[in-house]
């Protein structure tokens, strides 16, 4: 193929729609300066259809452009790049035949693995020494692109390097290296221009990852570390990752005995305690109620299936990696990795006629999902977690209402916890089934829904599930962090696989359309995120023990268990420990229960109750009927604190 005439023009997209002519040979970069000068001084790097790439990258006909300057949301993640660059440069700098892995930014920092490297926490302050050296230093960060010949004698002694060389060859003749001062590394960029370019740095932790997230490979030491364009930015950054950990629900699920994951029973294996399950206990009555309400039927389907309906959902050949998969006799098995097949399949088991759609479903479904050791972390990635499921068929103009009473659901659920959301409707990724005509029709239904109500959402392209698109929900927990959770998915192929069909009025066979919603996510995720947004100091209707009485002597126990008796609607406890009062208090103020009823002789002499919060406020003489009456208001109104005190 010709070399293009360098006066041959094409033309990219820009942001506003309109469209820029170039030369055929243009980079990122000369599209900027041809827009203004201005703007090509400032350029940092740019996105091509959506993909962050250095402003050396060649632009193409049809090219949607975006150019990144430091103003631009996408800088900060590539002077994190170039921060990852700078730590390595200092590992090297400290340590002799350390071997050099990948460093990518990440959403709160970066990170890098290295391999053949003893280092650990006490270190970290000497490599941060040294990246502010480097920093300081201000080398140039320059781009070169070399031969895979040439790259293959530089990265001689680099093996995981030369493994990624070997790919990067199947697509291309040549590779780029950015190099500052006596370092340099294999990347395709972008970074800034110089280190002097990166701002407020700080080495976090150091962990053990495999190579490429495979445990059959190599475990490498990774060192994460974040970057900030100022210290300002940095400081708040460390005091929300303090705040974190204090509410890390690890550490909370220990000490109030929720849960636990031990390595005898296996990784990614939650056990709930009594009082864990007593929380899960509530958020499925929650549920339960919503579906009653909404007219759903609840199903219960096994843990384990012939892959036979894996292969029919389409599930065995775009999940299969992801399947705890297995043999018994001739017949090959999978764990569930979904609940929706088994919906399909019990909805097959029957003849339906139009006038008993929709059909609604619902399950508390165990699933099971085959994560990397390495990615498992406490209840937010695990092996084994259950989903609120629940599965409707629906005619095709019955989809817009159900959609939107499931939405409906959802936001009741979200407000419920006083969470902030946002909504995303996920089209089409590159890993699916079914026909272009049936996922432009189902991702149009969605959009019409969410158009119809006039909602703010965003596009996320290429997100949805490999059987149809969705509407995602993501919520902010107490200290500003995003979660996952809820979401409603429209499905056309799983019908179709299946063959699920009705009769129509016209007394002929029609195809009913599948809705995949869950109304938490996972019950796990979910748990987890309550946890750290609670601080482990969950509302009245959730806490696993929400009253507990407080005898001040030995002498008061048997009026401190006639109290108890008058709040046998709640989840009370008598501490009749030989203890004295402080200590009694301080322990259900560490234990975080809501309330404490202290009775001593006044009390018992009066027939009333002293009562203290968990935020120490207490209020002496109080009436039980009073005090139980509050409590059921409280209760019933699903309140997201107690707040009887400040009444």
């Amino acid at each position: 193929m010709s070399e293009p005439d360098s006066q041959e023009q094409i033309a990219v997209v820009l942001p506003d729609g309109s469209e820029l002519a170039v030369d055929a040979d243009a980079t990122v970069e000369d599209c900027a300066y041809e827009i203004g000068p201005g703007l090509g001084s400032d350029t940092v790097a740019g996105k091509l259809d959506g993909d962050l790439v250095a402003k050396e990258q060649p632009v193409y006909d049809g090219a949607e452009l975006e150019i990144v300057t430091d103003g631009s949301a996408e800088y900060l993640e590539v002077m994190r790049h170039s921060a990852a660059h700078c730590l390595a440069q200092a590992v090297c700098r400290h340590y002799d035949d350390v071997d050099l892995a990948i460093g990518p930014p990440t959403d709160e920092g970066f990170y890098y693995d290295f391999d053949n490297l003893d280092v650990d926490e006490d270190d970290l302050a000497d490599l941060e020494r040294e990246m502010e050296d480097i920093i300081a230093e201000d080398y140039e960060i320059e781009r070169e692109e070399v031969s895979i010949d040439e790259a293959e004698q530089r990265l001689a002694d680099e093996p995981y390097k030369l493994e990624l060389l070997e790919e990067f060859a199947e697509e291309a003749d040549t590779v780029t290296f950015y190099s500052q001062g006596e370092w340099e590394d294999l990347c395709a960029g972008p970074h800034v221009d110089s280190t002097g370019e990166i701002g407020a740095i700080e080495l976090l932790e150091i962990a053990g990852a495999y190579w490429r997230g495979d445990e059959e490979n190599p475990m490498q030491t990774r060192i994460y570390g974040t970057a900030f364009e100022d210290e300002s930015d940095l400081e708040a950054f460390i005091e929300r990752k303090r705040e974190a950990e204090k509410r890390d629900h690890r550490r909370i699920g220990n000490e109030m005995d929720l849960f636990s994951i031990q390595d005898v029973t296996g990784p990614g294996l939650p056990l709930y305690h009594p009082p864990g399950k007593t929380i899960l206990k509530e958020l499925e009555d929650f549920v339960a109620d919503l579906n009653e309400d909404a007219g759903y039927d609840y199903v219960e389907t096994p843990h384990v299936f012939k892959t036979d309906l894996w292969h029919r959902s389409g599930h065995y050949e775009n999940y299969a990696d992801d399947m705890f998969i297995f043999d018994v006799g001739d017949d090959e098995f999978g764990l569930k990795p979904m609940n929706c097949p088994g919906h399909a399949a019990i909805f097959q088991d029957h003849s339906w006629s139009y006038r008993d759609l929709p059909i609604r479903y619902a399950e508390n479904g165990k699933v099971y999902r085959k994560e990397q050791r390495g990615e498992l972390s406490g209840l937010s990635r695990v092996w084994a977690f259950t989903i609120d499921d629940g599965h409707l068929f629906v005619k095709p103009d019955q989809i817009e209402r159900e959609v939107e009473e499931i939405m409906d659901m959802i936001v009741e659920v979200l407000e419920t916890f006083d969470l902030e959301y946002e909504m995303a409707l996920a089209t089409r990724p590159e890993k699916s089934v079914g026909s272009d005509e049936i996922w432009e029709r189902a991702e149009s239904q969605l959009e019409s829904v969410l158009e119809a109500r006039k909602l703010d959402y965003e596009v996320e392209e290429g997100d949805g599930a490999f059987y149809g698109p969705k509407i995602d929900f993501a919520f902010e927990d107490a200290i500003g962090r995003d979660w996952d959770g809820p979401t409603v998915q429209l499905d056309f192929n799983m019908p179709e696989r299946f063959d699920l069909t009705y009769v129509g009025e016209d007394n002929e066979e029609h195809r009913p359309v599948m809705i995949h919603r869950a109304l938490y996510g996972s019950y796990e995720r979910f748990f987890m995120m309550l946890i750290e947004h609670y601080e482990g100091r969950f509302p009245l209707w959730l806490a696993p023990e929400q009253i507990r009485v407080l005898p001040i002597s030995d002498d008061n126990l048997g009026y401190a268990h006639r109290v108890a008796s008058e709040f046998d609607d709640f989840r009370v406890e008598v501490d009749d420990r030989d203890s004295t009062l402080e200590r009694k208090i301080r322990a259900a103020h560490d234990d975080r229960v809501p309330y404490q009823i202290i009775v001593g002789d006044n009390e018992e002499e009066a027939g009333t109750i002293s009562v203290r919060d968990r935020f120490e406020d207490q209020e002496y003489d109080v009436e039980i009927d009073e005090f139980s009456a509050h409590l059921e208001a409280e209760r019933d109104e699903q309140r997201t604190e107690p707040d009887f005190l400040q009444d």
